[in-house]
C-alpha cells in the first residue's frame, strides 16, 4: 500500500479571521467547573464528534428517559446562525457554531446556564447545499476539544486552534490554500481527530495531518476529494490508525504516517459520502445514500467484502452499534428514510420505524436517543426485538440534520437554521 506524503519545511497559510467579537467571562468558567464537579459520578463530558469513544455511545448513566407528554425542562436557548455541526460539552462548556451571510462563527457557552463565554468569527463562503437559505452553506465539522484547546476545521478548509476557556488564537493553517487539494461542492465537513501528537481531518483522498502543537503539516496523502466523514480511529497490531471515507474510496491509514493499510472502493452518485466508518475491530461498515451498505473485513494482507444491505443507507447521520446491532437512519433526504436495525454479523434487517426520517442519533445506557428531521427528540430502547418509544417531544420545528449530544445531565440539541437548546434529564 501507498505512503502518505511527509512535508517537511513547507510553509502552511494563516487562516483568515473576522474582527473579534470575544468576551471571556472568568466567573463562569469557574461556576461551570463547580457545577460539573458537583454532579454524580455516572456523568461524562463529550468532548468530540461522536463522543469520547468516537463511535456515538455515551458512558452516562442515571440520566432521565422517561418524560412528561411537554418533554424535558428546557434550561436555555441560543441562536446559532445556519449549520449541521453537532455541540460539543467539556469542562463545563457547551461548544456550538452556525453561519450568518459569509461569517461562521464558533459559541462557547456555560453549558448549565447558556451565557456566552465568548465567540470566535471567521469568513465561511457560501456552498449551494440542501434546504440552506438562499443557499448558504453552514458549519458541518464539530469542535474538538482535549485540555486547553479546541480544535476545529471550517467549511473553507482552514484549520484553527484557540484557547478552550478564552477564544484566543493559537496557531491557524489554511490546508485549502498551501495544499492545493480538491474542496468538496458543500465545503469541508471533517471534524478534528486527536491521535496522540497529531490532528487528522478528512482532507486529500486519504486524510491529512498536523502536528497539534504547531499545525505544522506532519502528512498529506493526495489532492483528491475527501468525504463529508470524520476520520475513526482504530488499532491495527498495536499500531494507532484511522478509517477515513474519501469521496470515493474507504481506506485504513496509519496515523503516524499516512500509510495505507487498505482500502475498498465506495463510490456514489454525486460524491455523497457524509456518514462516518464504524469500526468494530478489523471489521467496517460503510454506508452513504443511494449506495448498498457495505460490511468489510481486513485481514492483514486483504479487505473482503463480508456483506451488502442495499435497504440500509445512511445518507446524513452515522449509525450506532449496540451489542453486535447497527441502529441508523436508512434513506436519503427527501425520501421515506426510515430507523432500522441491522444485524452486525450478517447484515439481515430486523426492524423498520418509521416517522424519523435523516435525523441522528447516539446511544447511551442501552437506549437511542434520536432527533428526528423534524424536529422531535425520540428515547427508546436499543433492542433488536423492536423500538418502542419510551419518550418523545417536539422540541423545535424545521428540518434537522444533527445528531443530539448527552452529557452530563443534559441533552443538547440544534437544527438546520440554527436553534439550539438543552434540555434538563439530570436524575435529581
Amino acid at each position: 500500500m501507498g505512503r502518505g506524503k511527509r512535508v517537511g519545511e513547507i510553509d502552511f497559510q494563516i487562516c483568515p479571521a473576522q474582527p473579534r467579537k470575544m468576551k471571556t467571562i472568568l466567573a463562569l468558567t469557574l461556576v461551570g467547573a463547580i457545577v460539573a464537579g458537583g454532579l454524580a459520578a455516572e456523568a461524562a463530558d463529550w468532548p468530540n464528534y461522536r463522543g469520547p469513544d468516537h463511535n456515538g455511545i455515551s458512558t452516562e448513566g442515571g440520566w432521565v428517559a422517561k418524560w412528561s407528554n411537554d418533554g424535558p425542562k428546557v434550561l436555555w436557548k441560543a441562536s446559532l446562525g445556519f449549520g449541521y455541526a453537532p455541540i460539543s460539552v467539556a469542562n463545563g462548556h457547551a461548544y456550538a457554531s452556525g453561519c450568518k451571510d459569509a461569517t461562521a462563527t464558533l459559541f462557547c457557552f456555560d453549558a448549565a446556564s447558556g451565557n456566552k463565554v465568548w465567540q470566535f468569527s471567521y469568513p465561511n463562503q457560501l456552498y449551494s447545499s440542501y434546504n440552506g437559505p438562499k443557499g448558504l452553506g453552514g458549519t458541518s465539522g464539530s469542535p474538538t476539544i482535549e485540555g486547553d484547546r479546541v480544535y476545529f476545521l471550517s467549511g473553507d478548509g482552514c484549520l484553527y486552534a484557540l484557547q478552550s476557556h478564552t477564544g484566543a488564537v493559537v496557531w491557524t493553517n489554511d490546508l485549502y490554500a498551501s495544499l492545493g487539494v480538491t474542496r468538496p461542492t458543500w465545503g469541508f465537513a471533517s471534524s478534528v481527530l486527536v491521535q496522540g501528537d497529531l490532528l487528522v481531518v478528512d482532507i486529500g483522498g486519504a486524510g491529512t495531518a498536523v502536528e497539534k502543537a504547531s499545525g505544522k503539516l506532519a502528512w498529506t496523502s493526495d489532492k483528491g476529494a475527501p468525504g463529508y466523514s470524520t476520520p475513526v480511529p482504530w488499532t491495527f497490531q498495536g499500531t494507532p490508525a484511522v478509517a477515513i471515507l474519501s469521496s470515493e474510496t474507504a481506506f485504513g491509514v496509519e496515523s503516524k504516517t499516512g500509510k495505507q493499510l487498505w482500502s475498498f472502493p465506495f463510490k456514489t452518485p454525486n460524491l455523497i459520502n457524509i456518514a462516518d466508518v464504524v469500526v468494530s475491530g478489523n471489521d467496517f461498515f460503510i454506508s452513504s445514500a443511494l449506495h448498498p451498505a457495505v460490511r468489510v473485513h481486513f485481514d492483514g494482507k486483504a479487505v473482503t467484502q463480508v456483506w451488502e444491505n442495499s435497504s440500509f443507507a445512511n445518507h446524513i447521520a452515522t449509525s450506532v452499534l449496540v451489542d453486535g446491532y447497527l441502529y441508523g437512519a436508512a434513506g436519503a433526504v427527501n425520501s421515506a428514510a426510515t430507523l432500522q436495525c441491522v444485524d452486525f454479523a450478517t447484515g439481515t434487517q430486523k426492524w423498520n420505524f418509521t416517522g424519523i426520517g435523516v435525523g441522528g442519533l447516539i446511544a447511551a445506557d442501552h437506549k437511542l436517543i434520536v432527533a428526528s428531521d423534524m424536529g422531535e427528540l425520540v428515547v427508546g430502547e436499543a433492542s433488536p426485538g423492536g423500538f418502542v418509544p419510551i419518550s418523545r417531544a417536539q422540541i423545535f420545528p424545521a428540518t434537522c440534520w444533527t445528531p443530539p449530544t448527552l452529557a452530563n445531565g443534559r441533552i443538547y440539541c440544534r437544527n438546520n437554521k440554527g436553534d439550539m437548546v438543552c434540555l434538563d434529564v439530570a436524575g435529581h
